[in-house]
């Protein structure tokens, strides 16, 4: 895959996506967005990448949608911009495959939405979080006003949207935003770290896994368990979960297969 604003890096079983225009702090613009919408689904297909981590290049995460080129949107160019945003974000949350987010610094508005899109979100000390549109005349346009909501509360969510206020990392962990905090020299080493775990473990447990989850909370929990238990029993279809039983049964390390 070549890219004009990512850069790609597969180490083992783990893909690191960062992006990368840092002169102007990875502000996302449709370039861009259409570029991770590609790797997206190029990352989803291949079958040696078990976890994406995604990140930026720089002294940012993202620090938000590229505001010269929205400032001259009509309402419809702005909603398809929106839509656009929106529709990458919400693949990267239904994929199959685990995203973790590595927020190496500001996160805001387009970047604070991205993070929200991933599975688990792991920040280095210097990070900041925010959603500042509304200072710009807008409201999050890439879904933040969602899943802000559904990640703090409510109430919370609107205290950080209408006054658009940054939070620190620390302050990020402490509301749920984040879930853990690292120091800038440690971050990588340490997503890397959780990263490869997850790849260790058997792949098909974790997607079903995700889809539980992801699919649950939209619903209530009666539903919920029905969804849990029809991919609970489909596990029972698969070679990893007689490796996995296999394995412990004779103290030994499983040799998942992904099958």
């Amino acid at each position: 895959m070549n890219f004009n604003n990512l850069t790609l890096e597969k180490k083992e079983n783990v893909a690191i996506l960062k992006i990368n225009r840092p002169k102007a702090l990875n502000a996302l613009n449709t370039d861009t967005l259409l570029e991770l919408d590609n790797a997206i689904d190029e990352l989803d297909k291949d079958q040696d990448v078990n976890v994406i981590v995604l990140s930026g290049e720089g002294k940012a995460f993202v620090a938000g949608a590229d505001i010269v080129e929205m400032k001259e949107k009509t309402a419809s160019e702005g909603r398809e911009f929106g839509k656009l945003g929106s529709d990458v974000f919400r693949k990267i949350e239904i994929m199959e495959k685990p995203v973790i987010a590595a927020v190496n610094g500001f996160a805001l508005g387009g970047g604070c939405e991205l993070s929200m899109a991933c599975d688990i979100r792991i920040a280095s000390e210097n990070a900041k979080f925010g959603q500042p549109e509304v200072g710009l005349g807008i409201t999050p346009g890439f879904s933040g006003t969602q899943r802000l909501s559904r990640l703090v509360g409510t109430a919370k969510a609107k205290e950080l949207i209408f006054t658009g206020d940054m939070v620190d990392a620390n302050t990020a962990e402490k509301i749920g935003l984040v879930n853990q905090v690292v120091s800038k020299e440690d971050l990588m080493n340490s997503v890397l770290e959780m990263a490869k775990k997850i790849s260790s473990k058997a792949q098909l447990a974790i997607r079903y896994s995700k889809a539980a989850i992801n699919r649950g909370i939209e619903t209530d929990i009666e539903t919920g368990i029905e969804i849990e238990k029809d991919l609970f029993g489909l596990c029972f279809s698969t070679e990893d979960q007689k490796e996995g039983m296999n394995a412990f049964i004779e103290k030994r390390k499983p040799n998942f297969k992904n099958k």
